[in-house]
Parts: C-alpha cells; structure tokens; sequence
C-alpha cells in the first residue's frame, strides 16, 4: 500500500486515472486465464492487438527513415495551407508517393497536435482494422469462426504487420486497402450468380483507395483480381456484372484525382518523379537479379508463416486436398494475387520484405483454412513454441527491469512493466491448468512488444524532438526562427516533429551547409568536428544512449556511474548559437 501511495504521489496520476488504466489491463488478464469465447471473437483479437502494440508504436523507440517523407510534408502542409503539395525537410518537392499517406499523418497532427503519438495513431488503429478484415475475409469465404479466427491472430502477431502498423509509411494502408478489396473479390467468388453491389462497392472502393496511397502495385493487383473473377472456372462472374458504373467511376475518381490536381499546377514534370519512383529506379532487368529476388521472395513468404508453419503434419494432406476441391475459387484467388506479388517483387531492383505485405491477409486465411483446420495432433508442438515464447518474455521482462530502474526512468514504466508480468504470468497459468489453444501462441508473441519496449525505451526516450524542444525553449529562442540543420536527415523529421511549428529546421547539405546564413545551427558531432566554428557557443542539446554500446551500458548500471558515461556512450546532437 505504502508503495501504491508513493507511486502516485511520483506519477501525477490520481486514483481515477490508475483504475481507468488499470482496469482494462484486469480484464485482458481474467479473459487470458478464462477465455469462455472471447478468444475467437475478432473484436477481442482487435482490441488486444491495439493495447500490446500501442506502447511500443506510439513513441519513437524505433524511427524508420522513409517515414521522415510523410511527417516533414505534413508539417509543411500545416504551416502553408497548401494539402496537395508534398515537400522535404530542406524545401524540394517530392511527387514519388500519392498523397493518401501524407493526409493520414496530417490528420493526426489536425486532431491531436503534432508529435510522434499524433503521427502514428492513425497506422496503428489501421493496422488494428486489418486485423478484422482478416476474420471477416476468412468468415465470407469459410463461414468458419474457429479458421477466422485463427487467421486474425496469426495476422496480428506477424511482426511484419506490427512494425508496418509502427511506422508512418503507406504499407499498412495499402494492405488494409486491399484486404477491404479482397472481402468484396470473395464476397463475389461466394455468390457469383447474384451478385451483391455492396461486394462490387467494397472491390473498387478498396482498389481507389489503394492506389490513391501506393500508385501502380495497387493497379496491377486489381487488374489481377478483376481478371481473375472474369476467367475463373469455379465461380464466374460476368464482365457486365463487375463493370458496375457507380463503384466503378467512384473509384477511378478517388484513385486519379490528386495526379489530375498535380497536373493542372505543375504540368507533367511530377508525373516524370512519379514513374521514376514506380518503375524506373524500382524494375530491375537483370535476369540474375530477378531469379535472385524470386528466390528472396518466396523464402520470406514462407518465413512470413512462422511459427504457425511448424503445425503442419503430413496427416493433414487428406483434408489439405479435400478442402481444395471443395473451395478452389478462393484458394485459386489467394495463389493468382501471391503468384503475382512474388512476380512483382521478383521485378524490382532493391527487394525489401515488406513487398510482400500486401497479399499476406488473403495468404494466412488460405493457410489457416488448409493448414491450421485440425490440430489436435500438434498440441505438443503448440505448447512448447508457448512456453518459449513466454521465456523469452520473462528473459526481456527482466533485463526491462534492470534497465529501468538502473537508468531511473519514469514511474509509469515500473506500472507497464507490472502489468506485462501480469499478463505474462496469466499465460502461464493457462500454461499449467488449461489446454492451450492457437490464441495464445499469438498473445505470446505481441507480448514481446509490449514487453520490449521497456527495454527500448531507456536508449530512445526522450528522443531527439523532445529533447530540443525543451532545451530550444529553455534557451528563449524567438519563435518563427529558421534553424539550420547539419546531421542525419532521419533525426531532423523527429526534431521537426519535437518543435512543432515554433521554429523552422532547415535542412542543409551536409557537404555545402551555407551555415552562415544562420543565426542558430543544430549539429552532429560529424559536423562539429568538421566546421571552422569560431566565436560561438556549443552546447549539447540531445543526446540519446547509443544502442552499440549495449555491454557497456549495462555495466555502467551494475556499477552505478550512468550518469558519468552518459557523454561517452551517447549520441549528441548541439546547438551552436553566436
């Protein structure tokens, strides 16, 4: 008790807010130890998927560099009013995205104010949609609830789908897009003969909206599937049926508008910008490159599966086949669009894994339905891959802790970290007193992000934003003021976000800063080192814990000197004032 009133006392927080935000966390354990249903219901999987991932996704434990294009633009937006224009942190025009990913994060910082929560919220709550849209796919095409839900909690637990949920980049919108497409396409597949117009609305609504955020994969995809519903064998639909002018037009309007509005001001130079990105510099011609990345493609489509991969058994075979003959309309459109994206990325000059996201919902309700039908023999299997994974949370519980409370960080960790043991334990207690099911193979594996953003936070947090703001603000700096930045660009967009719109952060070239030209710099320690800076004052505006120095680190804390070898093993960002 005495350390409940401590804690309080210390947080700010008084005993309404506690109970608000422990009582949903109390929940959450009594269905883990006692599911009676919840566990297959997809507004369960949904919520539980937004609470394990919301503290690791919120905050910039992790920054990924692409996402400096969406957030700079945005704020840029804000400042001058105009929402079709897209441009970097140093002033240049950027047309290689449609602008559906910039209005997100814009949304964000128009509702919430700009910071890093604001720029996420948004990815995640999508994110959090493709976890239903997963069950209702699986539902439309099985009308099975234990396949879909099975299906939406391999979904939320891949971590390719957290990280892309983490990030203010369009994957997650695309794939959201396009599953919202794929519950019209099987909807279609199921009823062919009477054909729903809400099925043909959610089609190509979900297709405009998909290229409206990613342009010509979007494109190629849709032009599969609708190819694919007019020649299939199983469950044809007619080309007068899916040529439904109204969804059809609508979408064509969505998907093209912004490109139109581009022209109109700036002519065809951004289109040149736009297919540069889309094909130019992304096909590659080389058939050695191309095998190469086929090759790439399909090992990371199959590593996608793991560890739900491993409950395959050679006695499934029999129903595999079974469930194939009877459902080869659906299975048939889950191979055409993967045969088609390992095309696609097969074709481009850099591959990334993400590529591969986009037919992943459609991939997973295909396996769970052949795969994950019966596995009454893989309960052997099912309980061991639990029990590891609920000893490597206990293992990252422990160093969170030790990190923590070693690097005195801020009390409402020590309460995440409570709760993480918490939760964790009550799967142990599944563990020994109940049969465990696929669901908590999944709650295991999200609770690695929740538990391991203990671990990152102490290294990350504060970020460079936050820390400028403060100390630009401590410092009295005339708001309005143009900043010069020389350093990592993909640090400048969190420090851009952290000043919000009080100052300007002006990006220069690094090789040709011109930073004469201003009053007030902002540098790395590269360019500290590297400027004939006389006459100025240099102080340490930032500095954040250098993840190579981990070992170091954590020997800094048995021994209790943090606070001495902060300069030593941090990264610094200074600001240099006349």
């Amino acid at each position: 008790m005495l350390f409940y009133h401590l804690f309080m006392l210390k947080s700010g927080l008084n005993y309404v807010d506690l109970r608000c935000f422990i009582y949903p966390i109390t929940v959450l354990k009594r269905t883990i130890s006692n599911p009676i249903g919840w566990l297959d219901s997809p507004w369960f999987i949904m919520c539980v998927f937004f609470a394990l991932i919301a503290p690791f996704s919120l905050n910039f434990h992790f920054h990924y560099p692409d996402e400096m294009y969406y957030t700079d633009a945005s704020i840029q937006m804000l400042k001058n009013r105009d929402y079709f224009t897209t441009y970097l942190g140093n002033g240049e025009l950027r047309f290689k995205k449609p602008i559906l990913t910039y209005w997100t994060v814009l949304a964000g910082f128009q509702i919430f104010g700009i910071s890093p929560f604001s720029s996420r919220i948004f990815f995640l709550l999508f994110g959090t949609s493709l976890v239903g849209l997963t069950y209702l796919i699986a539902k439309t095409a099985s009308s099975n609830k234990k396949i879909a839900s099975t299906a939406a909690w391999i979904v939320a637990s891949q971590p390719l789908v957290i990280f892309s949920s983490s990030r203010a980049i369009p994957d997650i919108l695309l794939v959201c897009f396009l599953s919202l497409s794929a519950v019209g396409i099987v909807g279609l597949l199921k009823n062919p003969s009477t054909t729903s117009k809400r099925h043909l609305w959610l089609l190509y609504l979900g297709l405009g909206m998909a290229f409206a955020v990613k342009g010509l994969p979007a494109f190629a995809l849709g032009a599969v599937a609708i190819l694919y519903l007019a020649i299939n064998p199983w469950s044809r639909v007619s080309v007068k049926q899916l040529l439904y002018p109204p969804a059809l037009v609508s979408a064509i309007v969505i998907g093209l508008f912004w490109f139109i509005a581009m022209y109109v001001q700036f002519g065809p130079t951004y289109l040149y910008s736009f297919f540069d990105d889309q094909v130019g510099i992304r096909v590659g011609s080389k058939i050695g490159q191309v095998s190469r990345h086929l090759l790439y493609g399909l090992g990371v489509l199959i590593a996608l599966f793991t560890p739900w991969i491993f409950f395959f058994r050679r006695q499934h075979l029999p129903s595999m086949r079974e469930t194939l003959e009877k459902n080869a309309a659906f299975l048939g459109f889950a191979i055409s669009w993967t045969v088609a994206i390992l095309l696609m990325t097969g074709l481009v000059s850099t591959f990334y894994d993400r590529y591969l996201l986009p037919v992943y919902p459609v991939s997973v309700v295909a396996f769970a339905w052949l795969v994950l039908r019966d596995t009454n023999t893989s309960r052997i299997t099912l309980r061991f891959l639990v029990s590891l994974f609920v000893a490597i949370n206990f293992l990252v519980l422990t160093v969170g802790l030790y990190m923590n409370l070693g690097m005195q960080s801020p009390p409402h960790l020590i309460l995440q970290w409570a709760i993480g043991l918490v939760l964790t334990s009550a799967v142990v207690t599944v563990l020994v007193r109940r049969q465990v099911d696929m669901p908590y193979l999944g709650i295991s594996m999200m609770l690695l992000f929740f538990n391991g953003s203990l671990v990152s936070y102490p290294l990350s947090i504060p970020d460079q934003g936050t820390q400028v703001d403060e100390f630009v603000d401590q410092k009295g700096i005339p708001h309005n003021t143009q900043i010069g930045f020389i350093g990592n660009p993909h640090h400048s967009s969190k420090i851009r976000i952290g000043l919000d719109l009080d100052h300007e952060l002006i990006n220069l070239d690094r090789e040709n800063p011109n930073w004469e030209d201003y009053d007030y710099l902002l540098c790395d320690e590269t360019a500290i080192a590297q400027l004939p800076l006389d006459d100025v004052k240099i102080e340490v505006a930032a500095q954040n814990w250098d993840p190579k120095f981990i070992l170091a680190i954590w020997e800094s804390i048995l021994e209790g000197d943090t606070a001495a070898r902060r300069h030593e093993l941090t990264k610094k960002y200074y600001l240099v004032t006349p």
